[in-house]
């Protein structure tokens, strides 16, 4: 790590933190450490919560890349937070398979238990909900993912057994 970056991206992270990303780093040919920017993303994301424009900053700067092609990579996958969220993160499949096997119900049923609407964040911080372009998961339509556990198959007794599980 050299001097100069080392202040930047531990403003992010812990010595553990820069560690993983150059674990990922390590993967990749010299001269194309920029292949790592996914990783360290979502590791600068997972300490921090969100990405903001300084943690890319910091991110592009370590990996010696421009900063507006971490943004792009930022901006153009959803699996990326560019804002605070809350605790826990509610996706709703809406592609076309989830939404033949009533994915709008589900958003219906989402918005009107947790009282927010798509793209918003509970009162409370518990959960921010969205809708997502696909999970992979159609056979098993209409599903959601909450954090990384996916919940298929959808009823409002299923729901609401989900929900539980995350205080």
């Amino acid at each position: 790590m050299s001097e100069k970056v080392a202040p930047l991206i531990t403003q992010f992270l812990t010595a553990e933190g820069v560690r993983e990303i150059d674990h990922w780093v390590a993967k990749y040919p010299k001269d194309q450490k920029q292949s790592a920017v996914m990783s360290a993303l979502m590791i600068v994301q997972k300490a921090q919560g969100y990405l903001t424009a300084e943690a890319m900053d910091a991110v592009a700067e370590y990996l010696e890349m421009p900063a507006i092609a971490v943004y792009e990579v930022a901006s153009f996958y959803s699996m990326y937070e560019r804002k605070p969220i809350g605790r826990h993160l509610i996706s709703v499949c809406t592609n076309i398979s989830c939404k033949l096997k009533r994915s709008a119900e589900v958003v219906s049923y989402l918005e009107k238990k947790l009282d927010v609407k798509l793209g918003g964040t509970t009162k409370d911080n518990r959960f921010t909900l969205r809708a997502v372009e696909c999970l992979g998961a159609c056979v098993h339509a209409p599903m959601m993912q909450i954090d990384e556990e996916y919940h298929e198959d959808l009823t409002a007794d299923k729901m609401d057994a989900a929900l539980e599980q995350y205080p």
